[in-house]
């Protein structure tokens, strides 16, 4: 009868092992949104999808290059690096002086 008031007779679930602990997306998840990020910012706003893609990527791999990397996390990398490397030259022409003239 005591268990009625509060002391249950399990305290934690029998599945505890199998239950996602951590929270947060996992790798392959990251590696994909790094990819969607990085093609996207070819197309707009090259200068936060890229370095958001770049982002993606290391944390994916683990942020590690030691070991084996999924193919995704490593695509999102390159691109967000190209992109941003991209972005950045855009950037540096359009502040330049003379822009647009001749």
């Amino acid at each position: 009868m005591m268990a009625g008031f509060g002391h249950g007779t399990r305290r934690y679930p029998r599945s505890r092992g199998r239950t996602w602990s951590r929270t947060g997306p996992d790798r392959a998840t990251l590696g994909i949104i790094g990819v969607i990020c990085a093609v996207a910012g070819f197309f707009v706003l090259g200068i936060i999808l890229g370095p958001v893609a770049v982002v993606c990527g290391w944390l994916a791999m683990g942020r590690t290059w030691s070991g084996s990397r999924p193919v995704t996390a490593l695509v999102a990398f390159v691109l967000g690096a190209i992109d941003t490397l991209l972005a950045v030259i855009w950037l540096a022409g359009a502040a330049s002086p003379g822009n647009g003239m001749f």
